[in-house]
């Protein structure tokens, strides 16, 4: 049996992307420069990664130490900056704070770029 799956036109949106469309207000500016700026690191980039990939994309920071090479505080103060800039919600369980990736954290950020 054949299944039919429903076509969406992607490029409708792509060629209205806001950056593009418009100039940035200087709030809308500082809004993306700090959001991009929580990104433009590496470490930051890879426990993003690391955290989108696990289960139900969530992690505990115990287990984000070992794959970075980092310090805990180190680790820490990085999770602490992508959850200011709302890509990570943060939860504590016991001794232990777990993050999960904010639903379309990513999307907003790539939206605001694309253009064709």
């Amino acid at each position: 049996m054949t299944t039919m799956l429903e076509l969406t036109d992607v490029t409708a949106a792509a060629c209205c992307a806001p950056l593009v469309r418009e100039p940035l207000t200087a709030a809308e500016a500082e809004q993306l420069a700090t959001t991009m700026k929580a990104l433009a690191d590496p470490a930051r980039l890879r426990l993003l990664s690391i955290v989108a990939a696990s289960e139900d994309s969530e992690a505990c920071v115990c287990d984000l130490i070992e794959p970075v090479g980092l310090s805990q505080p180190t680790v820490s103060h990085h999770l602490k900056i992508l959850t200011t800039a709302g890509f990570l919600t943060r939860s504590k369980r016991g001794t232990w704070a777990y993050f999960k990736l904010v639903p379309g954290a990513l999307d907003r950020i790539s939206q605001l770029l694309v253009a064709s």
